[in-house]
């Protein structure tokens, strides 16, 4: 049912709409959503898997709470230090940040590696021709064959 009044749509709306419905688009989205769910599947992983037992092999280092105190109060953990105000060098989040991102990263290129040995990533899609295109090249291979099967560039 069109509405009684007509409404203009700017055309960049229409076409930011043409682009939203574009796959790549939406094949994007689907990658962010399952790339947020794996995100925390790796944080769990990096904090409740490998910190302990890298801790344990260390001799017993919480990273959660590696931190070094620049200015104020140090106390027992690093919420606490920040919650009394002081500035705090967080070592072992930023430890924890680099091994989920390297656990990302090797997910990644294994997944990559997988798929293009599958031969389902970078799939091109055959493009056929035109009907003009294959006009031409009907026309071009009939000079050919009168022309005894070459032919030669005008200068």
């Amino acid at each position: 049912m069109q509405s009684p009044i007509p409404l203009n749509q700017p055309q960049w709306v229409k076409d930011f709409r043409a682009f939203l419905m574009r796959g790549n688009v939406i094949d994007l989205a689907v990658g962010v959503v399952i790339g947020a769910a794996f995100t925390s599947v790796v944080g769990s992983l990096v904090e409740d898997l490998f910190n302990p037992l890298l801790g344990l092999l260390l001799g017993g280092i919480d990273f959660s709470n590696l931190f070094v105190v620049l200015t104020g109060e140090r106390r027992p953990t690093l919420a606490a230090t920040r919650e009394g105000g002081a500035a705090v060098l967080a070592l072992g989040v930023f430890l924890n940040a680099v091994i989920k991102f390297v656990i990302v990263g090797f997910a990644v290129f294994w997944l990559v590696k997988v798929l293009s040995r599958l031969g389902m990533a970078g799939e091109k899609k055959e493009v056929k021709a035109t009907a003009d295109q294959v006009l031409l090249a009907e026309i071009r291979d009939e000079l050919r064959a009168q022309r005894g099967g070459t032919l030669t560039p005008r200068s």
